[in-house]
């Protein structure tokens, strides 16, 4: 045995965890000395079922093949999901699910230990954790004694747990229907849904975990009722799925609505507690749920205790000692288990939102919730069942008046007021700090133009300043005078004529963050140059954007608010005779309008200050200006900041209520942004990381939206679009590294459909003739493949 193998391993706890690593430590070192410790009796478990993926089951195959093949024979196996809703049936196929009874799987785990010789010691509870290792003198303790963890509690100075309890309330229940699918079951109340997640993990019982929010379980009167009522109700809510079998509970500990429970999503800072037990440091290693839990709707909880057995094994054969065993363990494990929870975060926060997605038609209700915790996306799903994904995209090209014919959602067409749009990219609004006096030019043609030609539906502009004052740098461009008009005028003209991509203007003042210098000299500090001197800023309160750094801008007076809105409403005007399509109110990033919505910029104390509603009064005012003179047949949409990332600030729920009152007051879509408000922000940034608000405000305030931030793949636009979460995407960056992106992600899913920009029309034709060719010569999918990435290639190329 080497020396980072533990002689005395005692493991407090004998769920899958602790028996699982008991087994996998003596089958290492058959002369280690294991004790397992569980408070219950061997026979004793109050869940049902358990469910892995196959992926899952292949780790047990590599780490015991004597116990994965004991519980791969008990195994349930299932591909199909099946999702009820609104009386209609979706099937997915291709998940790859495995489900087993709790009890069967500790059953099989305890022979295995007890093969190898590991002593179990059942019904023996721990009354104090010191004196309980004191007597057994490890030199390794696991503690694997679950959700409530006692160890976790005794030092939680050190493991300092995270504790969230979720919203919903649950009931894990059995029942003998059986079912050749995942099945989900959403059921509406006088007060609210209801939902039933379903799955047979033996030949004769499956799990039936009901859940609701907390409000809709108080309001149907649940509290009050006894266990066999609630499980009635259960069982009359949901007859039609359980075909007239009964629902069963196997809590007898439990009375009346205490078999509801409320999920805890656990986390912990340090998995490692050393402690002095008689003279010697021994480490106090949590696992499995005292360690971190996952949500069940993605089925991960024992999984994960599984594989941190694998994991800690794996670290301790790897290393020359148990101290360094163990920080690799929870260096790799901590990893891992954040991408689960966050997964399981998505997925949660999915189910505790089922009012929020049953507006949606069934056919996307079904795909939002397959694709919820983010870890199967549009061109995964295609792997699993290519022929769903085909109705789907059948579906929603039709949804949205394109071709009878199924296109990726990014290419499918919208509609918004009169204009339409070829596809659901955006080009977003980028400051590129090229004009002069305001005035584009024809580095702008060029940017604009060259992105409109590469494919993208919507073309914005950078954020065009409706006065001087208004700039955030001398770079910055303007619409307050003629000549500025007839030059935005001629790079509109450039791409109608080009492309068949729409324009948008984005209109907006500065504010406080004004007078800075160009983003390469120096972000955000004021200008210094004697040729380009700082002009006075404005703002709804007094503030220094940088703090001892910025100019101070001054309150805006009365007056002044007149100055600019009609400053808004004149530029709005020049923009509808350049030809503008689109024009876009920016109401977000701590700029003018923006310094009013925000309670951290915002402390006046007139009728423009305090309330939400109160703050948004100037804002609005400029909103209904403009539209007043905006075409009624182009939209309006509006630039907000959904989430200052500061506490005080706005929140989500702020942004849907700014949401609202903005539809009220007639604007057509909603862009949802975030932060840049103040710089004590502390945004949690990941891929799509502000989706999740353009997600709340379209499917709570009823009213379109642009997702933003970190979208970069097609896969995430087809997946944002067909899930219903966004109904256009905007892209900065990949547009700037890649001006044709639209069309380079368009050909890359094999797709030329699309009307092309006119000059690239003639090798869209030479593309598809030797498509064509390629598919007449050759069946054999190896050559095709290569042959058609080269024809990609060349045409990308300009052939």
């Amino acid at each position: 045995m080497t020396s980072s193998f533990p002689v005395q391993t005692l493991i407090l706890g004998g769920g899958p965890a602790g028996l699982y690593f008991a087994l996998l430590l003596k089958k290492e070192c058959p002369d280690a000395d294991i004790t397992l410790l569980e408070r219950n009796r061997p026979g004793d478990t109050f869940g049902w079922g358990v469910v892995f993926s196959d992926q899952t089951l292949g780790n047990l195959m590599d780490a015991d093949p004597v116990s994965a093949h004991t519980i791969n024979a008990a195994f349930n196996h299932w591909e199909d999901i099946e999702i009820r809703f609104r009386g209609t049936r979706s099937r997915s196929t291709g998940h790859g699910f495995i489900g087993i009874g709790r009890k069967k799987l500790l059953n099989i785990l305890q022979d295995r230990c007890r093969e190898l010789g590991v002593k179990l010691v059942f019904d023996h509870e721990v009354k104090d954790i010191e004196d309980t290792i004191r007597e057994y003198a490890p030199d390794l303790v696991i503690a694997a004694d679950g959700v409530g963890s006692r160890v976790r509690q005794r030092y939680q100075s050190t493991y300092q747990p995270d504790i969230d309890v979720r919203q919903n309330r649950f009931v894990w229940l059995g029942t003998l229907a059986r079912y050749d699918a995942f099945t989900f079951d959403f059921q509406e109340t006088p007060h609210g849904w209801f939902q039933a997640h379903i799955y047979q993990f033996d030949e004769q019982m499956s799990t039936f975990i009901v859940e609701t929010p907390q409000a809709v379980w108080e309001a149907s009167g649940l509290r009050e009722r006894s266990k066999q009522a609630n499980i009635e109700f259960c069982e009359e809510l949901f007859r039609e799925v359980l075909g007239g079998e009964k629902l069963i509970s196997n809590a007898a500990h439990m009375n009346g609505s205490d078999i509801w429970s409320q999920f805890p999503r656990i986390k912990t800072r340090e998995w490692v507690y050393w402690g002095d037990y008689g003279g010697n440091p021994v480490p106090v290693v949590l696992m499995g749920d005292a360690a971190h839990t996952a949500h069940y709707s993605i089925g991960s909880g024992t999984k994960l205790a599984l594989e941190d057995a694998i994991a800690l094994m794996g670290a301790l054969r790897q290393s020359d000692s148990v101290e360094s065993a163990l920080q690799r363990y929870t260096a790799e494990r901590s990893t891992e288990v954040l991408k689960i929870q966050n997964a399981a975060r998505n997925s949660t926060e999915w189910f505790e939102n089922v009012a929020r997605y049953a507006q949606l038609p069934p056919e996307q209700f079904a795909y939002s919730l397959l694709t919820r915790s983010q870890r199967i996306s549009h061109e995964n799903l295609r792997q699993r069942d290519s022929s769903y994904l085909n109705t789907i995209e059948i579906w929603l090209t039709q949804q949205s008046g394109g071709p009878p014919t199924a296109l990726p959602p990014m290419l499918t067409p919208y509609t918004l007021r009169g204009v339409t749009l070829s596809n659901r990219i955006v080009m977003s609004p980028m400051a590129v700090y090229s004009a002069v006096e305001g005035m584009p030019n024809d580095f702008h043609l060029v940017h604009l133009g060259a992105r409109a030609l590469g494919g993208a539906g919507l073309i914005f502009t950078e954020m065009t300043c409706v006065t001087p004052q208004g700039r955030i740098t001398p770079g910055c461009a303007g619409l307050w005078n003629d000549e500025q008009q007839l030059a935005w005028q001629r790079i509109v003209t450039f791409i109608h004529g080009s492309s068949p991509a729409k324009v948008a203007i984005q209109l907006g003042h500065a504010g406080a963050k004004g007078s800075t210098r160009r983003a390469w000299d120096g972000g955000d500090l004021p200008l210094s140059d004697p040729d380009e001197p700082n002009w006075p800023l404005l703002s709804a309160s007094p503030q220094q954007y940088l703090a001892g750094i910025s100019q101070t801008a001054s309150a805006i007076t009365r007056s002044e608010m007149d100055e600019v809105r009609d400053a808004f409403v004149d530029a709005a005007c020049r923009a509808a005779a350049a030809g503008f399509d689109w024009l876009e109110l920016h109401c977000a990033h701590g700029y003018l309008l923006s310094s009013f919505i925000s309670p951290l910029t915002n402390q006046r104390i007139d009728g423009y200050g305090g309330s939400l509603p109160n703050r948004l009064r100037y804002p609005l005012e400029v909103f209904r200006a403009v539209r007043e003179v905006w075409p009624t047949e182009r939209p309006i949409s509006v630039r907000i900041s959904a989430h200052d990332w500061v506490e005080g600030g706005i929140t989500p729920d702020d942004a849907v209520e700014i949401a609202r009152h903005f539809k009220a007051a007639g604007a057509d879509m909603i862009d949802c942004s975030s932060g840049q408000v103040s710089k004590a922000e502390a945004p949690i940034y990941g891929r799509m990381y502000q989706t999740p608000f353009a997600d709340r405000v379209r499917n709570e305030v009823g009213i379109p939206t642009i997702a933003v931030g970190n979208i970069f793949e097609a896969d995430h636009v087809n997946s944002i679009i067909a899930s219903g979460r966004a109904d256009l995407c905007a892209l900065g960056r990949p547009h700037l590294a890649d001006p044709f992106w639209t069309l380079h992600e368009a050909a890359k899913l094999g797709y030329i459909g699309q009307p092309w920009p006119k000059p690239y029309f003639l090798g869209k034709q030479q593309f598809e003739r030797n498509l064509e060719r390629e598919r007449e010569l050759s069946a054999a999918q190896t050559g095709q493949a290569a042959s058609l990435s080269r024809l990609r290639t060349e045409l990308e190329g300009g052939a």
